[in-house]
């Protein structure tokens, strides 16, 4: 009976193994769903031979742009962008409503596909071989201001776990809609950060990358809770878990978009906690009068306590073609007004996009705990 059932049993293997052998190859067992062109175009793929309508949205294409699907007969559903520069770009496809992210992706976290296009291989967001890395760790906290479990990346430097140094930190937030795998997937944090350090670019930190998404009706509403989280449990748990240093001379805060919103209203009602702070792609709040925000955040009356703790106050943009871009206009003519010091860049010309926000990281780094 025994020896019946085995042979059961391999032949059943058998016939597994010859299915798989046998099948019938399709288009999708070679496909490269990412290719870069010789004329700088990048080709997004995807095998759907039944579907209706196949849509393709993601940041290598700029604001409001579409571009249409080539079909094949093959099945394969091809778009081609134009003039991609370098850099980390996120990207889906939508097949008949329904998003889809790409299942042949090499990249693929979190459910978020991100293609790296460097055709050079030497950019400074680029994977080096060369070089020792460091660790970039997913914690998970309780926060007793949102009431909910959460999570955030932290990077730490190569070397950090045999180290007995204290270091600074960097918290460095996100955009809307976005969460903390955002910095680490499309702003290729890790990488910029690994980059600089074996270039003896920048001193050794540690970066928290929080999520700063906080479930609510719309975005602007997250801005308060998140702050509060921040200086309630993100930074008291970072400190009670990490070699860091904890006065403010050794503690910098930075954010994108939604992001920078949440940077200034931490460091403006927290002056004393950071040396360093920037605003990227960012304003007082959207769709309000910036003197009113202003006044709200405290700060014409702490103007010269202001001006005395930030070492570095800066906001950046990406060109005019920012969309925040006239909304920090405004912001910084209210900041002017009021005597409050602080530096404007431009740093890259990418509009607000990641290739923007990867220059500021780069330069952000090497610009604090000098």
């Amino acid at each position: 009976m025994k020896k019946l059932v085995l042979a059961s049993l391999l032949l059943g293997s058998a016939l597994s193994v010859n299915a798989q052998w046998n099948r019938i190859p399709t288009p999708n067992d070679t496909l490269q769903s990412v290719r870069v062109l010789k004329n700088g175009n990048v080709v997004y793929s995807i095998y759907a031979p039944k579907a209706r309508k196949v849509t393709l949205a993601g940041d290598a294409m700029p604001w409001g742009a579409k571009v249409e699907a080539k079909a094949q007969p093959n099945g394969v559903w091809s778009f081609e962008v134009p003039n991609v520069e370098p850099g980390v770009y996120r990207y889906h496809f939508t097949v008949d409503g329904i998003d889809v992210y790409d299942p042949k992706a090499p990249a693929t976290k979190e459910l978020t596909a991100v293609a790296t296009v460097a055709p050079k291989g030497n950019e400074f967001f680029a994977y080096r071989k060369d070089i020792k890395h460091g660790a970039m760790a997913v914690r998970t906290y309780e926060s007793q201001t949102i009431g909910e479990t959460r999570t955030m990346r932290v990077w730490t430097p190569a070397g950090y776990e045999k180290g007995k140094e204290k270091l600074p930190v960097l918290y460095l937030i996100h955009g809307g809609g976005d969460t903390d795998t955002s910095w680490p997937n499309a702003g290729a944090a890790g990488e910029i950060l690994d980059n600089l350090l074996a270039d003896g670019k920048i001193k050794p930190m540690i970066v928290v990358m929080p999520n700063g998404t906080i479930a609510g009706p719309n975005v602007q509403d997250e801005v308060a809770p998140f702050a509060k989280d921040m200086v309630t449990d993100i930074i008291p748990f970072i400190e009670a878990n990490y070699r860091v240093l904890t006065d403010k001379d050794h503690r910098a805060i930075a954010g994108l978009s939604m992001g920078g919103m949440e940077t200034m209203e931490t460091a403006f009602q927290n002056i004393d906690m950071f040396s360093y702070v920037w605003v990227l792609s960012s304003s007082f709040k959207p769709g309000t009068d910036p003197k009113a925000e202003a006044e709200r955040l405290n700060v014409p009356a702490n103007v010269a306590k202001i001006n005395k703790s930030f070492k570095k106050l800066i906001l950046t943009q990406g060109g005019p073609s920012d969309i925040a871009f006239k909304n920090c206009e405004n912001t910084r003519k209210v900041l002017d007004e009021l005597g409050v010091k602080y530096e404007y860049e431009e740093n890259a010309q990418f509009g607000h996009s990641w290739g923007t926000w990867r220059h500021d990281l780069y330069n952000l780094a090497q610009r604090i705990f000098k």
